[in-house]
C-alpha cells in the first residue's frame, strides 16, 4: 500500500504565485530575426509558451495526478534518501525492472510505458537533485553516489536481482551500479552508449565504422553540446539565471526536448504544451536545475572493466550520438543491438512500445542460464 507521505509534497501556493508573476513580467530579448531555431531556441515560439505558461497553464492539475503515483520513500535515515514510483505486479515472484532517466527529464520520461509494464515490478527512482527527488544532504549528486543509493534503495524495497534499463545520466548510473554490483543485476537494456566513452580516455584500435562514430561525436560537441561543456565546468554560474528566470528556463529545457527528439521540428507533435510546461515546472518549483548539473561536473569517467551482465541495446535515430554495435560490445556483453526506425532520446516518451519491446528482451535474457 503506498503510503501519501511518501509521494513529492505539494507546491506551496506563494511558489506558483511568484512563477505566475515573474511570467507576467517577461521581458523578451532582442535577437537578430530571422534565425528561427538555427541558434538555438526560437523567440517567437517561447514568447507564445511563456504566455500559455502565464494564463492557461495549471500545474495543480498535473501535480495531482503526479502525486498520486505509487511513490516510496527509502533510506530516510541516510544521506541520499531515494524516492521512486513503485508499481507492483500482482505476482510477488515476478521480475523486477528499474528505470533510470536522464536529463533534462524526470521519473515523467516513464510515464507511458508503467501501463504496458504491469505484469512486472517496476522501480523508477527520481534521481538524487532532480525534479521529485528526496532531498540529500549535499544535493545534488553524481552517477556513482546515485547508484549506490539506489542499489541500496532496490535492497530496502526487496529486490536482490533486478533488470536495469536506462538511457542519459541513467546509463551512467545503470554502468556504476552493474559494475559495482553485478550479482544484483540480471540484464542490462540501454538506448545508448555514454559519450564519455569516446570523449575520455577513448579505444585507439577501433575499426572505419568506429573511426567514424567518434569523429562524429566530437563533432555533434562542437555544434550542439555546449550545454554539456557549461555543466561539466561552470554549472553553478548558469544555474542562477536558469533558477531565477522560468524564461530563461523554459529556453534552456525546451530547446532540447525539441531537438533531441523525432518531431521534425514540431515539438507539439510529441508533447502537447502542457506536457512540455509540466516537465519544465518540475525543474522550477523543485529549484532542481543546478542540483542537476552535478552528473556532468563530477562525472565523465566510466567502469574502466568490461560489463559482462548480458546487455539490450535499442538504438533510436534522433538520439544524441549512435554508436556502431561494435564500439558498444567493447564494454559490454552485448547479446541484442536493435536500431529503430523512428524515436529519439526520449524513447520511452516518444515509442513506448518500441522501448518496452527492448526491455522485455532483456528480461528474456535475465530469464535464461548464464
Amino acid at each position: 500500500m503506498t503510503n501519501p507521505e511518501d509521494a513529492p509534497r505539494a507546491v506551496p501556493q506563494p511558489v506558483l504565485d511568484d512563477l505566475r508573476a515573474r511570467l507576467l513580467a517577461y521581458r523578451r530579448i532582442d535577437l537578430p530575426s530571422g534565425f528561427g531555431w538555427e541558434r538555438g531556441v526560437d523567440g517567437d515560439y517561447l514568447a507564445s509558451l511563456v504566455d500559455y505558461w502565464a494564463t492557461s497553464y495549471d500545474w495543480r492539475d498535473h501535480e495531482q495526478r503526479i502525486r498520486v503515483l505509487p511513490w516510496t520513500l527509502t533510506g530516510r535515515d541516510t544521506d541520499v534518501p531515494i524516492r521512486a514510483i513503485h508499481q507492483r505486479a500482482d505476482d510477488p515472484e515476478a521480475t523486477a525492472v528499474l528505470l533510470l532517466h536522464g536529463w533534462p527529464d524526470s521519473v515523467l520520461r516513464f510515464q507511458k510505458v508503467l501501463p504496458l509494464l504491469s505484469d512486472v515490478h517496476v522501480v523508477v527512482p527520481a534521481l538524487p537533485g532532480y525534479p521529485f527527488a528526496a532531498p540529500t544532504a549535499r544535493r545534488g549528486q553524481n552517477a556513482a553516489e546515485s547508484a549506490e543509493a539506489i542499489a541500496t534503495a532496490m535492497a530496502e524495497l526487496g529486490y536482490d536481482r533486478y533488470v536495469v534499463s536506462a538511457g542519459d545520466v541513467g546509463t551512467d548510473v545503470a554502468e556504476v551500479l552493474t559494475a559495482r554490483h553485478g550479482d544484483r543485476v540480471a540484464a542490462l537494456h540501454l538506448t545508448d552508449v555514454s559519450q564519455n566513452r569516446y570523449l575520455v580516455n577513448p579505444p585507439t584500435d577501433v575499426s572505419e565504422a568506429e573511426q567514424a562514430y567518434m569523429q562524429h561525436g566530437h563533432r555533434w560537441q562542437d555544434t550542439e553540446g555546449a550545454y554539456m561543456h557549461l555543466q561539466g565546468t561552470k554549472p553553478h554560474t548558469v544555474a542562477v539565471a536558469l533558477g531565477d528566470s522560468p524564461a530563461g528556463l523554459a529556453a534552456w529545457i525546451l530547446e532540447k526536448l525539441r531537438s533531441w527528439t523525432d518531431c521534425d521540428g514540431d515539438v507539439e507533435s510529441i508533447f502537447t504544451r502542457d506536457e512540455l510546461l509540466t516537465w519544465i515546472t518540475s525543474y522550477w518549483v523543485s529549484g532542481a536545475i543546478g542540483t542537476s548539473f552535478t552528473p556532468y561536473v563530477e562525472g565523465g569517467l566510466n567502469p574502466s572493466e568490461f560489463i559482462d551482465v548480458p546487455a539490450v541495446f535499442t538504438i533510436f535515430p534522433k538520439d544524441l550520438v549512435n554508436a556502431p554495435e561494435e564500439f558498444a560490445a567493447r564494454f559490454f556483453n552485448v547479446g541484442s543491438f536493435v536500431e529503430m526506425a523512428s524515436g529519439g532520446h526520449f524513447a520511452a516518451w516518444e515509442c513506448p512500445d518500441d522501448y518496452v519491446r527492448g526491455v522485455r528482451s532483456a528480461l528474456d535474457l535475465a530469464d535464461r542460464p548464464q
